[in-house]
């Protein structure tokens, strides 16, 4: 194999872990803040505020595997 090939398997790679870890994160983060609030609708608010900036948090790992695979694609 060539550099090039194994930059190319590199970047699918991490654009794959980037992109399912964050995504299975979001999903549990969200059944377990449904749960929560299930289970004491009183608490919802304080619940869904925590959600949501778990759920950023989340999402910025995405974004930081976005900015690794286009440095392991460009750069050389």
């Amino acid at each position: 194999m060539d550099a090039e090939s194994i930059r190319l398997l590199a970047t699918v790679a991490v654009i794959a872990v980037g992109t399912i870890a964050p995504a299975i994160a979001i999903g549990f983060i969200g059944s377990k803040g449904v749960t929560a609030i299930s289970r004491n609708p009183e608490a919802a608010s304080k619940v869904q505020t925590a959600m949501i900036l778990a759920i950023a948090f989340a999402e910025a790992i995405a974004i930081y595997a976005l900015v690794v695979a286009l440095i392991v694609k460009f750069v050389k």
